[in-house]
């Protein structure tokens, strides 16, 4: 059985992603920053040490500045939040690598998912009656190449589940229109925390909702 997440989660996680991307920015290499890391391996709690699968999202002013995550769990948490802090910062192909003059306005929000659950996808009336608004991430698979998922967090922009499922469909690079009976759908649930979380920091950015690409 998983160890719950504990509600000060974001006091360890937004700082591990935050420390992350400064490390790269001073020239550590990956595996360094995985090792030195804070908390060091005798203080990290157990939830971080288990499986676990995330998502990092920056933003600059409202805008996204990058977005990269797991839907499953290919590691321990600690080392996902890493890897995706990184991948967000530096190797999200919408955007140009992080550099050292933004950092100091980016805010950093950590989602940690839940195990995805199949939606029967009868059709897709079913499925946008099965959605559940402001609840669900949901992420949609249409054959071998074609996969996509908005992060709960995106209802704050597209609150109307056909207009959501719409764009997703869009991100997945399918069109609007477009619906199969072999479409396999997936929901999950996130702990989002943010950098308001981390120690109580008031000087720290606050995050955005302006996440139609998460």
């Amino acid at each position: 059985m998983p160890t719950p997440l504990p509600d000060n989660a974001g006091r360890i996680l937004v700082p591990l992603a935050r420390g992350a991307i400064r490390l790269r920015l001073q020239g550590t290499r990956t595996d360094q920053i995985v090792m030195n890391s804070l908390p060091a391996p005798h203080d990290r709690p157990e939830w971080l040490q288990e499986p676990g699968a995330s998502f990092v999202t920056l933003t600059i002013n409202s805008h996204l500045r990058g977005c990269i995550g797991s839907l499953s769990p290919r590691g321990s948490l600690y080392d996902d939040v890493i890897h995706n802090a990184l991948a967000a910062a530096f190797h999200d192909p919408r955007f140009d690598p992080l550099d050292a003059t933004e950092y100091p306005s980016i805010s950093v929000e950590v989602s940690v998912l839940s195990a995805p659950v199949a939606l029967p996808a009868l059709s897709e009336k079913a499925v946008l009656e099965s959605l559940r608004p402001g609840i669900d991430g949901v992420v949609l698979i249409a054959g071998p190449t074609r996969r996509a998922t908005f992060l709960p967090q995106v209802w704050d922009d597209l609150a109307d589940p056909a207009d959501f499922f719409a764009h997703l469909k869009r991100k997945a690079g399918l069109p609007t229109t477009w619906w199969s009976p072999d479409a396999r759908v997936e929901t999950y649930t996130v702990r989002a925390f943010t950098d308001q979380d981390a120690d109580g920091d008031d000087d720290a950015p606050t995050s955005a909702s302006d996440m139609t690409d998460r």
